[in-house]
């Protein structure tokens, strides 16, 4: 390392030189940075397996669906049912906390009197987070 010495009156000037320090010490950083193994970097995560035989939950606790098709029959989350099967189904989603939110989706070519009493059910129900979804299929209609 350098050090330089002299000054304006002849006195020794003692302060030392540190860029080749830094320089040594930021290639020895990068080698250390390229010698570490890639296994190193890895996170292992143990994932969840996929049963096909498994029955999921009649309600789930993020949304549900409910689609009435043209021929009048209701589905929730895509499996046919009844009315009073759906009223124990909209019971459970209120007693869940956070209640999670309902789709509601019927068909165009559904009858009005069938969506209707599938709206008294959820209005009965005391159902809070309720949505309308597929309303952009009527945006021409009007």
């Amino acid at each position: 390392m350098a050090m330089s010495v002299g000054g304006a009156e002849g006195e020794p000037m003692m302060d030392m030189n540190t860029t080749p320090l830094i320089d040594v010490m930021l290639v020895l950083l990068i080698m250390f940075i390229i010698t570490i193994p890639i296994q190193t970097h890895a996170v292992k995560v143990d994932l969840p397996i996929n049963d096909p035989n498994q029955v999921k939950p009649a309600v789930d606790p993020q949304k549900n669906k409910i689609v009435i098709t043209p021929d009048g029959v209701v589905l929730w989350n895509g499996a046919p049912t009844d009315a009073a099967t759906l009223q124990q189904y909209l019971t459970q989603t209120t007693q869940l906390n956070p209640e999670p939110e309902l789709h509601f989706q019927p068909d165009p070519a559904a009858r009005y009197e069938k969506v209707d009493q599938v709206l008294a059910i959820i209005k009965r129900s005391n159902v809070s987070k309720l949505g309308f979804i597929g309303n952009e299929q009527y945006r021409n209609e009007f």
